[in-house]
């Protein structure tokens, strides 16, 4: 089972929990991106995220499903957020359960590496001096 959402409103990281919770699962993992207040030695105010949302959506989906299989999951949750984030809000959430610990953090670190590289979701970074926009592929 997937559960994938793109919103500008604040990340609920329980309902992410409470999606991949079931009796099977011998383990639940779950990264929380969140925002920081500085970066390469700047002070960060906050964040803007922007997302091409029917495509990001998609490719969200498109991990999910190979996360699925990959590492014989039985539920994920990816929830990603836009618009402007303020320090230590959520920026993104994923949930995963399996039956066993290894493939639920193997899990959670393949999906977010591949969500960074695939999902058309952009970073602005504003600082008290400027801002600047963050190359999310590599």
């Amino acid at each position: 089972m997937i559960d994938i959402q793109l919103t500008n409103q604040p990340l609920d990281t329980a309902a992410c929990l409470d999606f991949v919770k079931n009796d099977s699962a011998g383990a639940i993992n779950m990264f929380v991106g969140t925002v920081r207040d500085h970066t390469q030695g700047r002070r960060v105010l906050h964040l803007a995220y922007e997302a091409y949302e029917p495509m990001a959506l998609a490719e969200m989906r498109k991990v999910a499903e190979a996360a699925l299989q990959r590492f014989a999951l039985q539920r994920i949750a990816i929830h990603h957020r836009v618009g402007t984030l303020h320090i230590g809000d959520a920026a993104v959430v994923i949930a995963v359960s399996a039956p066993h610990r290894a493939a639920t953090f193997e899990a959670c670190h393949y999906a977010i590496d591949t969500l960074k590289e695939t999902v058309p979701i952009w970073k602005k970074e504003i600082f008290e001096d400027g801002e600047v926009w963050v190359a999310a592929h590599p």
